[in-house]
């Protein structure tokens, strides 16, 4: 993956997001909430859609919400038609945003792998390119130019990165890598969804159990036979779950220190902090804050847990 050339190709479509120290955790935040569609995801959606010389008339895809996102708005862009096939129980907030953004969006009953399959076997059936949010070399490599940014940016020795289908820790941990062979990546996720948690420690995603989560983005399992999943192995030095509950105080707390809204997934990197998981006093850490799409209501019940 050449992170040089993707970067190269989406730079006029995204933005060099900020990164800000949080004192009072000693702890940098990139904010890739800050993007057009408030979401990391539309440096790997470009990056694929910009990798075709021959653009075709329309393309498919399945999200949680933030890849559908970045997709429609990709192809808004460069005047082609989207399809995005969603969970039933994806954030309206985002799924209004698609339509806005002139997407067709078809909820999928179950959850956010019921979606991907679908727009799987639409995309085969119909012969239409699949976007996939991860299990693609583009994506991953666009996704990958956050490292490019955050370590121009900061003088960071670790990097927390929400974990979900396995395509941003996989970009920015090879990146990374390249500048800088001794920096550390850990991977992020809630407990309640750890697909791949188990495939990192235990070679496998069986018998998984998903309860739902306040990180959505990151919800759901693994394309089978992803790229993501050897990746993901060779990129992290390890994977760490959080609470529901640490996952909550996170959002809270970046709300009320810096007045970001931030959604459950972008919060992850500050909630292994708070839960001790992760020490940033023994060496210069960083956490990727992916996205700020929360539902309004959520938001409210999240902040009002918080006060209480």
């Amino acid at each position: 993956m050449n992170f040089q050339t993707a970067y190269a190709r989406i730079r006029g479509h995204v933005e060099k997001t900020p990164v800000t120290r949080l004192d009072s955790h000693n702890l940098f935040l990139k904010w890739e909430s800050h993007q057009p569609t408030r979401s990391f995801k539309v440096r790997g959606a470009f990056n694929r859609m910009l990798t075709d010389p021959d653009l075709p008339e329309k393309v498919i895809t399945g999200s949680a919400g933030n890849h559908g996102l970045a997709v429609s708005l990709a192809a808004r862009e460069l005047g082609i038609r989207a399809e995005v096939y969603v969970p039933e129980a994806a954030p309206a907030v985002k799924v209004d945003r698609m339509r806005d953004l002139g997407a067709e969006v078809i909820r999928v009953p179950g959850l956010y792998g019921d979606a991907e399959a679908r727009a799987i076997r639409t995309a085969r059936e119909t012969g239409v390119p699949f976007i996939s949010p991860y299990n693609d070399p583009a994506v991953i490599a666009g996704a990958g130019t956050i490292a490019l940014e955050l370590l121009e940016q900061a003088p960071v020795k670790r990097i927390l990165v929400p974990v979900g289908g396995g395509g941003l820790i996989a970009g920015v941990g090879f990146c990374a890598r390249e500048i800088d062979p001794e920096i550390e990546i850990i991977g992020v996720l809630s407990e309640a969804s750890p697909y791949l948690y188990h495939q990192f420690y235990d070679g496998t995603m069986e018998g998984v159990v998903e309860q739902p989560t306040l990180t959505d983005g990151l919800a759901g399992a693994v394309e089978p036979g992803s790229i993501t999943i050897d990746l993901v192995t060779r990129a992290a030095d390890a994977i760490v779950q959080v609470t529901e509950e640490a996952v909550a105080r996170a959002v809270a707390l970046l709300y009320r220190e810096t007045g970001e809204i931030v959604e459950g997934s972008g919060a992850v990197g500050l909630a292994a902090v708070l839960s001790g998981q992760v020490d940033p006093n023994d060496r210069v850490t960083a956490a990727i804050v992916t996205g700020g799409n929360i539902d309004p209501a959520r938001l409210a019940e999240v902040l009002g847990r918080s006060i209480k």
